[in-house]
């Protein structure tokens, strides 16, 4: 294709994905949406497929300046995906986490937490500024943070890339596999706004600020006392990491301190090699590694947390098998499978890892045609999954959560392996077919792999998981029952304890623990309630039962009534201890006691 053509092209992308995002935002959400992919116009997607399609195209076969405005093109359209919420309009996102954030947050701008008070301030620091700002509600800066920390994501991973292996299709590809977002699992690590999935996207800056240091040492001035402005950078990005969340910052001392042993056994080991090349990493290795005790250690939370792996270490009923047993007994009942929510969720996954698997295997083995250099800092990043391994084992047999939090932030080591990777299976193909056929196959493979991707970024039914919407009705149902609900009468959710929302509108300042809440909270007996005792479904003599559409969706319509039965939730209405005393189009509180 000339050039010409390539740029009518790439013309042709940029405004697909500004019409998908015209579309989206003349279409915001008017009421609860169990999934954003549904509840988006049909247009938005035609766009943002054309846009990627373009995307995926020129990022294979453009170099220079086009492959540039390829890869940006992607990102932006990926970008664009992630922004859904914001550009739709949504209220907020998330229920879990995102409602204590949102708490916390609250609390910061209402002068009754300092940031510094809390464990990772770095996204409620970044919401607040938006808030005071732009003028716009907490809710919503917190969603722009939650946008603004995936950015450098798609930004670091295909510069990462060049400057481990300085080769176009390398960069092309790792391009390609980042906008599959692979670090986000819908397991323990989402697309909302939650901490701890926000500073998986602010790996890949920490990363090239590591390659960048060994690899340019020589070719950039010296700042004052000597400091290379890598090193510098070095530093910043990962003092950011530390602030968004701590365990990312201890993932990231773990990546550097193997790759400080690796380099120190080069030393021993060889006598010529690229790594003696390369300046140690022992100073910075200690220094992160300093800042990271220094805030972590002093921190009740990250204590108690420490001691809850402890515990679940040397528990036998705990660990990811037990979950995983209990999940799938669970899908099987409404019709699912665990095999299926495993090609939904990590298919994709699964490839790219095995992909990445084996082209390590082969550079250990000394057969893969890399220069020396990059098959350097293959072998750093390789050898460093070893003991971030041995921590996902760690976890994986005491707190289940956090061994799916460190697949997330493995994930992101092999989206940039997985560049170099598949530029040599790539290359390997080309050599048996022509480049443009290897292209294709390439191309086709990888798109296939994106869709599957972007379709699980979010929550959403099509893996058993209704999206997190929340919207303005639930959280004035919520804020009017917290406000005017009698003292000492708790509220008890379906399925879902409301102490979040009590987090979300009251903020967390003052409360003991995470779980504590300024009312009672709790959840209702689903056996006890769906056979109609509605009064014996919570152990008190009063209680207010709450649920919102999110909490119709789930149990009658996702789970298909696994918990709760839709008859005994429309026996309310006719229940004479039950008096519904709030009600709008998304949520529902009753007053029940014993009739």
């Amino acid at each position: 294709m000339n050039r010409s053509r390539l740029d009518v092209t790439l013309a042709v992308g940029y405004l697909a994905v500004a019409a998908g995002i015209l579309v989206a935002r003349a279409n915001p959400a008017t009421a609860y949406e169990s999934s954003v992919y549904t509840g988006s116009p049909t247009g938005v997607w035609v766009g943002f497929a054309l846009a990627l399609a373009i995307a995926v195209g020129t990022a294979l076969t453009c170099r220079g300046r086009r492959q540039g405005l390829g890869i940006a093109l992607g990102a932006m359209t990926v970008t664009a995906v992630a922004s859904l919420p914001v550009i739709r309009n949504y209220h907020f996102l998330g229920m879990g986490d995102s409602m204590s954030h949102l708490g916390w947050t609250r609390d910061i701008v209402a002068g009754g937490t300092a940031p510094h008070e809390l464990f990772y301030p770095g996204l409620h620091a970044l919401a607040s500024v938006f808030h005071f700002l732009g003028g716009v509600s907490i809710e919503r800066a917190l969603l722009f943070g939650m946008v603004v920390l995936f950015v450098p994501f798609l930004l670091f991973v295909p510069l990462t890339v060049r400057e481990m292996a300085d080769s176009g299709l390398a960069v092309g590809l790792a391009a390609i596999v980042s906008w599959m977002v692979l670090p986000v699992n819908n397991i323990a690590t989402h697309m909302a706004v939650h901490t701890n999935s926000n500073a998986l996207f602010l790996v890949p800056p920490v990363v090239f600020a590591v390659v960048a240091y060994l690899r340019r040492r020589a070719t950039v001035e010296r700042l004052p006392l000597g400091l290379s402005p890598f090193s510098v950078l070095l530093a910043l990005t990962a003092i950011a990491l530390l602030l968004v969340h701590p365990q990312q910052m201890f993932n990231v001392v773990i990546l550097i301190g193997a790759i400080t042993a690796v380099q120190y056994l080069a030393r021993w080991r060889f006598d010529d090699h690229p790594m003696l090349e390369h300046p140690t990493l022992a100073a910075q290795t200690l220094l992160l590694g300093g800042l990271f005790g220094l805030w972590a250690l002093g921190n009740e939370r990250f204590r108690s947390s420490a001691i809850a792996l402890v515990s679940g270490l040397l528990t036998d009923d705990t660990g990811a098998g037990n979950t995983v047993n209990q999940r799938g007994t669970s899908l099987t009942e409404i019709g699912g499978s665990l095999p299926e929510l495993f090609v939904k969720l990590f298919l994709d996954a699964a490839i790219v890892g095995l992909v990445v698997g084996l082209f390590v295997l082969v550079v250990w083995v000394r057969r893969s045609s890399l220069a020396d250099e990059p098959r350097a800092f293959v072998n750093y990043v390789s050898l460093a999954l070893v003991p971030l391994g041995g921590l996902f084992a760690a976890y994986f047999l005491g707190t289940p959560t956090m061994a799916f939090r460190q697949v997330g932030f493995i994930y992101v080591l092999l989206t940039i392996l997985a560049g170099i990777a598949l530029a040599q299976l790539v290359g390997g193909l080309s050599k048996w077919i022509t480049r443009p056929g290897a292209n294709a196959v390439a191309a086709l493979v990888l798109g296939a792999c994106l869709v599957l991707g972007l379709l699980t970024m979010f929550a959403s039914p099509l893996i058993y998981n209704p999206g997190q919407h929340v919207t303005p009705e639930m959280m004035s149902g919520y804020e009017d029952g917290l406000e005017h609900g009698a003292n000492g009468t708790p509220h008890v959710g379906m399925g879902y304890d409301p102490y979040r929302y009590d987090h979300g509108i009251n903020g967390l300042a003052g409360n003991d623990t995470l779980s504590s809440a300024s009312a009672a909270t709790g959840t209702a007996n689903a056996t006890v309630f769906s056979r109609g005792n509605y009064s014996g479904a919570y152990p008190t003599d009063e209680y207010y039962f709450v649920y919102t559409e999110w909490d119709r969706t789930k149990e009658i319509e996702v789970y298909d009534q696994l918990n709760y039965r839709r008859a005994a939730l429309e026996g309310m209405d006719r229940y004479r201890g039950a008096n519904k005393v709030i009600s709008n189009d998304e949520f529902e509180m009753y007053a029940v006691r014993d009739a």
